[in-house]
């Protein structure tokens, strides 16, 4: 179940993007995937579409139909704030910072890093034991 807090959080957000009930058709589908007869066997899955904008979300994150319903309201709300006014949101964000690190690094910037291995090595054997012959 959702928090009555985080109700509040998702209706301001739809609020913020100017997406009312009104706009929403809202469908429910047959769930699948993991989750088993609860899932397969229910329709759980929500289906929103937002009639000015033309946007579809489907929702089958949960096995409780009620849970999604939010879930698709605020993914719907982020991806209008998204389109609109620039904002990502936190999960795309998430993802492009993902991306950014697996990114290949270029030549120099390896070079760069080597280079710095070399003289924290050469910082770290001025350390040794002096040995006494």
């Amino acid at each position: 179940m959702i928090s009555p807090d985080t109700i509040e959080r998702i209706k301001a957000l739809m609020d913020e993007a100017s997406v009312y009930e009104d706009d929403l058709e809202e469908s429910f589908i047959l769930g699948g995937g993991p989750g088993g007869q609860k899932t397969n066997k229910t329709s759980n899955v929500v289906r929103l579409v937002h009639e000015p904008s033309g946007l579809m979300v489907r929702c089958g994150e949960t096995r409780s139909r009620e849970t999604n319903r939010w879930i698709a309201r605020r993914t719907l709300a982020e991806m209008i704030l998204e389109r609109e006014k620039g904002r990502k949101s936190a999960a795309r964000q998430a993802a492009e910072k993902i991306r950014r690190q697996k990114r290949r690094r270029s030549r120099r910037q390896k070079q760069k890093i080597l280079d710095e291995k070399h003289a924290r090595s050469e910082t770290k054997a001025l350390r040794r034991r002096v040995e006494e012959e």
